[in-house]
């Protein structure tokens, strides 16, 4: 096998660890995968394409699976609804693009104690993998099983003309965000938030509709944003993203007890494995970024601890909403704060 890709590696990586289970006790059936990121992204890469490989090997082929990647079956804001109705059987949901249904599972994109993508992983999994915390208050509700998930690295504020120099410069921009969470941190920092997702990105910054954007560094080349960026910070986390796969509960329920556990034990590695490649992109993207023109500054001290502190007050201005609302905010912020204390590999 040549592992010259990241998506080779990281299947490498699931393939290794755990026994292989005797193809004969797993079922013969073919399921549905969707999600909306463009054919060849990290993130599907190395989620849902690696689970669908093990899973296929692992079963000697008895479970297959047909993709339909890029919006072909509907854009991000439908992957819930999409897999509830059984359109699709495996369906990518980003929590902050369903937040009226999901609003507590977007807490893995406060601006918290993580520096990685699998520092954020592992705490975000520990919570909202079945039977966790999050699980029991959205997940399961919404008749939806975790199989996967990525928080991404720390956001950076990359943006088309304005360099960021101070807390001052940041004001007034109108800045693409994802919603929840995000939207809140946009709003501390003086912007103004602006949802859309990720596919819109490229167009928005080109006629100017938006003046940058929130992003981590390996979702910038793939959407081919960068000809249209000029600046972007460093050092400070605005936030991240949580990207998951979930399966239906109805549809779990129709597998056999061998095919759950090859693919519960398969969508944890990878997990796992898929964060250590999002954490190497961050690294060797911006690199590319920097060969290209953009230009990464870090702000003064001051004005870095000025907006780090504003930043700040987001994880609980977002647990006081939701609690207003009835639902457990600071209670799901102390458990995946917990979790990122404590990992768990």
């Amino acid at each position: 096998m040549k592992l010259k890709t990241p998506i080779g590696i990281a299947t490498a990586l699931v393939l290794g660890t755990f026994a292989t289970v005797p193809a004969a006790s797993a079922q013969e059936i073919t399921l549905r995968a969707a999600d909306s990121f463009p054919s060849g992204h990290y993130i599907g890469a190395n989620l849902i394409q690696v689970f669908m490989d093990t899973v296929s090997e692992k079963t000697g082929g008895k479970v297959a699976f047909e993709y339909f990647p890029a919006q072909q079956l509907g854009k991000s804001a439908d992957m819930l609804s999409l897999t509830q109705s059984g359109v699709t059987d495996i369906g990518y949901v980003g929590p902050s693009y369903v937040s009226d249904k999901m609003p507590l599972s977007s807490v893995g994109e406060l601006p918290e104690a993580f520096n990685s993508s699998c520092e954020g992983t592992k705490g975000y999994w520990e919570i909202a993998k079945p039977g966790g915390v999050l699980d029991q208050a959205e997940f399961a509700p919404n008749g939806i099983r975790l199989l996967m998930a990525m928080v991404l690295t720390p956001y950076n504020l990359v943006t088309a003309d304005r360099e960021i120099t101070d807390l001052d410069s940041i004001k007034g921009l109108k800045i693409r965000s994802t919603g929840g969470a995000k939207e809140l941190a946009v709003l501390a920092i003086g912007g103004v938030p602006v949802q859309m997702p990720a596919p819109e990105v490229r167009e928005a910054l080109s006629r100017g509709t938006i003046d940058g954007g929130l992003f981590p560094n390996p979702s910038i080349l793939p959407y081919g944003m960068e000809p249209f960026l000029k600046y972007g910070t460093q050092g400070i986390n605005f936030g991240s993203f949580v990207a998951t796969y979930v399966i239906s509960t109805d549809r779990w329920n129709t597998l056999s007890p061998e095919t759950q556990e090859i693919m519960t034990s398969v969508g944890k590695a990878a997990t796992l494995s898929g964060c250590e490649v999002a954490d190497g992109l961050d690294r060797s993207d911006k690199n590319t970024l920097i060969e290209g023109g953009v230009v990464y500054a870090d702000l003064p001290e001051a004005d870095a601890a000025e907006i780090s502190g504003i930043l700040g007050t987001v994880s609980s201005e977002w647990a006081a909403n939701l609690d207003a609302q009835g639902k457990n905010g600071t209670e799901i912020l102390e458990a995946f704060r917990a979790a990122l204390a404590n990992p768990v590999n």
